[in-house]
């Protein structure tokens, strides 16, 4: 079940909580409460969310998809669990890095979980679909999948799925080191109330690495 109450005072025009409505159009932004059901069925919770309703128009029903982002809110969606590069790790400029991720449901996915507003059940489903690596050095990788584990077999070749080869040292970074930050973007797949769509959400780690140079002895 969900109640509606006008906002007072209304935003301002330029406000975002206006939801892309100008100061002219004919409407107001309401505070839409909905009573929401536990997953565990020990009682019900309250969700409180913006609607936009047009001068004349009834309040809306209870919209599918913004029970799926309830149902998002939820989960526990955290940035990539990295494994490469490591902190501590020793890197070399010229030499193939490899990257990837551990797989955990909190850091990879997949979740599924389930709300339910009024009479509207949704169920949402979270995956991680692909994970961008700013290396620090300008350089940007996008990565359709956690990346492959390194084996000392591979000797120096290059990652098949996952990598980045640096051209210049971290010498005169902050610390002397590149911040590396690997940002995840999590698909949720939804169904329920006889509709069904799909959504994304993004989470980002951080690690910071330095890169030196292959010193020659003669």
């Amino acid at each position: 079940m969900c109640t509606y109450e006008k906002m007072e005072p209304q935003p301002p025009g330029d406000s975002e909580y206006r939801l892309g409505h100008g100061a002219g159009e004919n409407g107001a932004v309401f505070i839409r409460t909905c009573e929401l059901t536990r997953d565990d069925g020990s009682g019900t919770m309250q969700n409180e969310d913006l609607v936009w309703i047009a001068d004349g128009e009834e309040p809306p029903a209870v919209d599918p998809e913004a029970v799926a982002a309830i149902a998002v809110s939820k989960m526990k969606l955290l940035g990539p669990d990295i494994v490469s590069p490591r902190a501590v790790g020793r890197y070399t400029v010229g030499v193939p890095m490899w990257m990837w991720v551990n797989q955990t449901p909190t850091s990879y996915g997949p979740q599924t979980t389930s709300a339910t507003a009024g009479a509207v059940t949704v169920t949402a489903t979270a995956r991680v679909s692909s994970i961008t690596w700013n290396m620090g050095d300008g350089s940007t990788v996008k990565c359709n999948g956690p990346g492959t584990p390194y084996r000392a077999s591979e000797g120096m070749a290059q990652s098949p799925t996952c990598g980045h080869v640096y051209a210049k040292t971290s010498a005169g970074a902050q610390s002397d080191k590149f911040s590396v930050t690997a940002t995840s973007t999590w698909t949720v797949d939804w169904q329920g109330g006889g509709e069904a769509g799909q959504f994304s959400e993004t989470r980002q780690s951080d690690v910071q690495v330095a890169i030196g140079e292959l010193q020659v002895v003669r």
